[in-house]
């Protein structure tokens, strides 16, 4: 893959990411709602106020108006370009050291990419959870933490928790992120540059990011959704007065508790919503990251 700076590389992996969450962030609303629908209930025990992406879309529209499919856009715009910067950013120093030339260096590089990122975004992904799974009472699903805004839940928790608190929660991003990015970035470089190599489309078509990021998202997809469904389960939980989960004691707490309690199909709860979430947001970030740099390469041979 040819290179730029990688700073120039965080600004557009920034950009290309929150751009791509404009568009899926209802299906990440739709996609909350299900993971948290029923927590710790074996299957039949509960309401099912969230059947599916098209009754889900109507249910939240119906509960919080149009405008609730937006919810926690602007956390997830913060989320979104705090942790691809970094990942992005990191990834671009890899490749420019030469780790993503060694055998399996895209997937090293993309995973430890991806748990810094995880770790600098993770205060802003808490928030975008806490703030998705609110809704009026009859509709509710999950700990309803009560948030009037972004500002004002980083206040709340930074009051109540301390620094710490703002931080719970991140034992389930980072290996969340890893396996997503390293999947991700691997997949998506091998997949683009085998579509190339087929030459069934004009080699700077922009159909051909598209292809590798149609066949990158299934990848995504299918190693993050159970570590997906336990991040949001750690982050939504309530909390004591000394700021330890009241539900999970943490990642391998809640995967095991889910595992017993709703049996191990619950750990992809959402899945349907999570792969038309995942998916057009993979196209849409990798698509946008590869035009962008693109233009960025073009300027560089234009200014030299």
């Amino acid at each position: 893959m040819e290179t730029v700076a990688p700073a120039m590389d965080l600004v557009l992996g920034a950009s290309a990411c929150c751009l791509a969450c404009v568009f899926t962030n209802p299906l990440e609303v739709v996609k909350t709602r299900l993971q948290l629908q029923g927590e710790l209930q074996a299957r039949g025990t509960y309401p099912r106020h969230y059947r599916g992406l098209m009754a889900s879309i109507v249910a939240v529209a119906r509960a919080d108006g149009l405008c609730g499919l937006q919810k926690g856009l602007a956390a997830g715009l913060l989320y979104q370009g705090l942790m691809n910067g970094v990942r992005f950013y990191c990834y671009s120093l890899a490749c420019q050291a030469g780790l993503s030339q060694q055998p399996g260096g895209t997937v090293v590089a993309g995973a430890v990419a991806g748990a810094l990122g995880a770790i600098v975004g993770s205060p802003a992904y808490l928030v975008k959870t806490q703030l998705q799974a609110q809704t009026v009472a009859a509709m509710a699903v999950g700990h309803q933490h009560h948030h009037q805004s972004v500002l004002g839940a980083l206040e709340t928790i930074w009051r109540q928790q301390g620094l710490a608190g703002l931080w719970r929660g991140v034992g389930g991003a980072v290996p969340r992120v890893m396996v997503g990015s390293a999947a991700q970035l691997a997949t998506f470089a091998s997949a683009k540059a085998w579509v190339q190599e087929k030459q069934w489309l004009p080699e700077d078509s922009w159909l051909v990011a598209l292809a590798g990021g149609m066949i990158s998202s299934i990848a995504v997809v299918a190693v993050m959704t159970p570590f997906d469904v336990v991040s949001t389960r750690l982050y939504n939980q309530p909390v004591d007065g000394a700021g330890r989960g009241q539900l999970y004691g943490g990642l391998a707490d809640c995967l095991v508790k889910i595992w017993r309690q709703e049996g191990p199909l619950a750990l992809y709860k959402g899945l349907g919503p999570a792969y038309l979430r995942l998916g057009p947001h993979t196209i849409l970030s990798m698509l946008f990251w590869d035009e962008l740099r693109k233009l960025a390469r073009r300027g560089q041979h234009q200014s030299t």
